[in-house]
């Protein structure tokens, strides 16, 4: 029996060594159109500013060891260009000496992966604008950032690949402009989390347009000019295309291969398209989003190794199914930790989803007490009764990978508001709290959900007729304050209470919400009606209302 594998990254080379775990028999060709296989892209763009010095250190297999550990034949720089799933064959051309050949199949596993979007824009073919994805397309980055005379360079995109990038060409001393399209970077946050993101870009030096696309370049001179839809002109010496991928599924158009919209190859929960033994698996196929049950495209590299891990289970014989995918994600962006999973409140409301709610909290990475602690911010998004944790966000310095794992857990196993107050988590001072922040997260959409607590947005101050009533002391007020607020310190509140009318609203804030939350519960049990704390206090005040 023989088993063809039509790419050799993540999907197909995961798969290529689970099937030989299971089948010591079976015949395995790697059919790879690159230069390489098993490759950590993700890690691409650390190569390019010299954190990840050596490029071989990128390389997680070659087919010599391939073939040596595994007894795969891996052919590299041969390219499919047709599937006849009637024969069960495959034409390849062999770029090494430009021959076409036939391979037959028992079994055919499509792992062709993505491609970056290039869009229609006219100038979009100069060679000074470059995308990354592949280890080749790394060294062209670097080299020509080494022996040109780069020094500003615009990246088009604020996704995870174009931020990293924003990073990485920083840290060699490049002057960098993210220009994106929409209102805010990285697509999985909602806008409110997002702003943390961008004042933090822009304290680093990146200048940062927004809700700007590019209506076209203009190759002068060794640089390039980018016309932006305002028709404001970026001069740059090399541009990062980073708006997106599409499924590299152009080798299964001509065949009964089913295919979604987006060009996305359709597969069963076994990994098998509609064609008998035909797998798909990675970025090129279409998969179900584990919260709302509906198809959709998510291209990351956690979920393309385990659907290569099932498909070869199935194709051995052992019942296997992929039950889909919740996009959980992180990336470093300069000092911070950026991270999300499941849904945000921009997909709910695309989906007509309004039986939820949200809560925003600040919380230490570890006790306060221990040094070193830095602050985080997380945001969960959840069914209103607390029965279904839609989704969460977290950013921060430190601490926010295991929070986020925590939460994606929680999810995956269907966990509740309930079960969030109810983990128990290690705990030491260096590590966290004896309350864990998700713990806090649980504690107090648990408040929200019994009405013993309500948040307003980041922009409700400046919205509403609501006072800010600021419970921090008078230190502190000295030194950062909201113009128009009331101060009455929580120690004095109760004593003061006469001072407050019971038919204003009030806005609480203290410095990160705990002492806005003990106001908020003393000023309802007066008899106080319209509250609101102000999510995160003033620490999350001054990273959305910067100036």
């Amino acid at each position: 029996m023989k088993t063809v594998i039509i790419g050799g990254v993540a999907g197909g080379a995961s798969a290529a060594a689970r099937l030989r775990r299971l089948d010591e028999k079976m015949e395995i060709i790697i059919l790879e159109k690159g230069n390489y296989v098993s490759y950590a892209n993700c890690g691409l763009p650390y190569h390019i500013s010299g954190v990840i010095k050596d490029q071989d250190d990128l390389l997680l297999m070659n087919p010599e060891l391939m073939h040596s550990r595994y007894n795969i034949d891996v052919r590299v720089k041969n390219e499919v260009l047709n599937i006849d799933t009637d024969n069960k064959s495959v034409t390849v051309l062999n770029h090494l000496d430009n021959n076409q050949y036939i391979e037959t199949y028992d079994y055919l596993i499509i792992a062709t992966g993505s491609s970056p979007i290039r869009p229609d824009i006219p100038g979009i073919d100069s060679d000074l604008i470059k995308t990354i994805w592949t280890v080749d397309d790394t060294i062209r980055i670097k080299n020509y950032v080494q022996d040109q005379d780069v020094e500003n360079i615009v990246i088009v995109g604020g996704g995870f690949i174009g931020l990293e990038m924003a990073e990485n060409l920083k840290e060699l001393d490049k002057n960098i402009t993210i220009v994106e399209a929409s209102n805010q970077v990285m697509a999985p946050l909602d806008y409110d989390m997002a702003l943390i993101v961008h004042e933090h870009l822009k304290k680093k030096g990146v200048n940062l347009i927004l809700n700007n696309g590019v209506k076209q370049f203009i190759e002068n001179n060794n640089k390039i000019d980018v016309t932006l839809n305002d028709n404001r002109i970026i001069s740059a010496d090399l541009i990062i295309l980073s708006i997106g991928v599409r499924p590299n599924s152009k080798v299964v158009e001509n065949t009964d291969i089913k295919l979604n919209q987006k060009g996305g190859i359709i597969t069963d929960k076994h990994m098998q398209t509609n064609i008998k033994d035909v797998y798909a698996v990675g970025d090129v196929v279409e998969v179900e989003d584990f919260i709302l049950h509906n198809k959709t495209m998510i291209p990351l590299a956690g979920p393309a190794n385990k659907q290569g891990r099932i498909a070869a289970d199935n194709i051995a014989g052992i019942t296997s199914e992929y039950k889909g995918s919740q996009g959980s994600s992180i990336a470093k962006i300069f000092d911070l930790a950026v991270a999300s999973t499941g849904a945000n409140e921009k997909i709910l409301q695309r989906n007509n989803i309004n039986d939820y709610k949200t809560i925003m909290i600040s919380q230490g990475s570890h006790a306060g007490y221990y040094p070193g602690a830095n602050p985080m911010m997380i945001k969960l998004i959840f069914k209103n009764d607390g029965s279904k944790i839609y989704g969460g966000q977290i950013v921060g310095k430190d601490g926010v990978d295991k929070r986020i794992d925590v939460l994606a857990t929680t999810i995956r196993l269907n966990g509740t508001v309930e079960d969030l107050k109810e983990l128990e988590l290690a705990y030491a001072p260096p590590f966290s709290s004896a309350k864990d922040p998700i713990n806090m997260a649980g504690f107090v959409a648990d408040n929200m959900i019994n009405d013993n607590v309500s948040m307003c947005s980041w922009d409700y101050i400046e919205n509403s007729d609501a006072t800010v009533l600021d419970v921090r002391e008078e230190a502190e007020i000295k030194r950062v304050s909201i113009p128009g607020s009331i101060n009455i310190k929580l120690g004095q509140l109760r004593e003061n209470i006469n001072k407050l009318d019971k038919e204003k609203e009030y806005i609480i804030m203290c410095a990160a919400g705990v002492r806005a939350y003990n106001a908020y519960r003393i000023l309802q049990q007066k008899g106080f009606k319209h509250l609101t704390i102000y999510p995160g206090g003033i620490r999350y005040y001054l990273l959305t209302h910067p100036k």
